[in-house]
């Protein structure tokens, strides 16, 4: 057998393991409730293949496309109602925003400061919002991504963990719904997939040509967000597609570490986890806040202001009964303000802990 023919050999058995690893772990981590399991099975199955010298390649075109659709997923959530509620009361909005925001970069300046990670890379890190969005951009504003994932989807897990515990327990003494299961075989609008499909190609193709950061992403998002508020697109986005762009999104970052970013994340993690829960903490102090203060029922306060990524917390919102709208509201306000001025903040405050 010539070497190219073993080469193919080796790259199918590796292929076909990695698939096979991340489905069971994508099974396990469903098994236990963690909404993000679509995208960390993938992620810590190619992380482990990564450290034990398994090299693993996701061309750029399909992590792209991949991207778009993370994009398109996070447009769907801007609706005119959503809009409306950030628009009627926007002081509140504000508030719950810059204070959940600061509060991090002040916990990723700590870590940066005691030289736990670098600078830019532990304000990325630190940054609450979308954790797939802010892993994604991190990269093409001078962060190690590598880090800043190990980052964002250890708090993901920490955070998601405790606000379904925090809703579990609310749900029980107020008799919320059971939580609602995800199927896999309605059949999707085909007009509207296609639509949503071909705005993801485009969004792409301007991302991929412009010099936008993270453009392949960034593009659908802001386009998607338009054409829906404007009811101008239904977006459709099928399980089964979500499934394998979360798995080529996931296998893209984990292919990235390798045993030197492992042992960095390891040695990294006791003050990771420390600077989590204080942020964790400091979230539940500013729900207080809008309870005392807004009037705002206690869980629905405590869900909009945690620091956990938005699909999570949208999932959590859906199972119990508190006021959705306003939970989504200052989710999606504070992933805008941070897409749009993460990188400025990353780098001002990047600057000040080097001097």
């Amino acid at each position: 057998m010539s070497e190219d023919q073993n080469s193919t050999t080796r790259n199918v058995a590796i292929w076909a393991g990695l698939i096979a690893t991340s489905l069971v772990l994508i099974v396990g981590l469903e098994w236990v409730g963690l909404p993000a399991a679509l995208l960390l099975g993938p992620m810590i199955a190619a992380i482990c293949f990564s450290f034990f010298g398994n090299r693993i390649s996701v061309s750029r075109l399909p992590f792209n496309l991949a991207q778009g659709v993370v994009g398109c997923l996070i447009a769907r959530t801007m609706t005119l109602p959503i809009v409306t509620e950030i628009s009627k009361e926007w002081p509140i909005f504000i508030g719950g925003v810059l204070s959940v925001v600061f509060a991090a970069i002040l916990l990723g300046w700590v870590l940066a400061k005691l030289q736990v990670l670098p600078g830019t890379t532990a304000i990325w890190g630190s940054f609450p919002g979308a954790a797939t969005v802010m892993t994604l951009m991190s990269a093409s504003f001078g962060a190690d991504m590598r880090l800043v994932a190990f980052m964002q989807y250890t708090r993901v897990v920490i955070v998601t963990i405790v606000a379904a515990t925090v809703a579990t327990i609310w749900a029980a003494s107020s008799g919320a719904p059971a939580v609602a299961t995800v199927s896999w075989l309605v059949q999707p609008d085909w007009q509207a997939l296609g639509a949503t499909l071909a705005m993801v190609v485009v969004g792409v193709a301007i991302g991929r040509v412009s010099n936008i950061p993270a453009g392949p992403m960034i593009v659908p998002v802001i386009l998607g967000s338009a054409l829906n508020i404007a009811g101008l697109i239904t977006i459709e986005l099928p399980q089964l597609l979500l499934a394998l762009s979360y798995a080529l999104v996931g296998w893209g970052i984990g292919s990235r570490f390798d045993r030197d970013v492992i042992r960095h994340a390891g040695k990294a993690l006791p003050r990771v986890l420390l600077s989590i829960v204080c942020l964790v903490l400091i979230c539940a102090g500013f729900a207080s806040l809008l309870v005392v203060f807004a009037g705002v029922d206690p869980l629905t306060a405590y869900l909009a202001t945690s620091p956990g990524g938005a699909d999570a917390v949208a999932i959590i919102s859906a199972t119990t009964h508190v006021d959705v709208a306003f939970v989504m509201s200052m989710q999606i306000a504070r992933f805008f303000f941070v897409m749009a001025l993460g990188p400025m903040l990353a780098r001002f405050v990047a600057n000040r802990t080097s001097l």
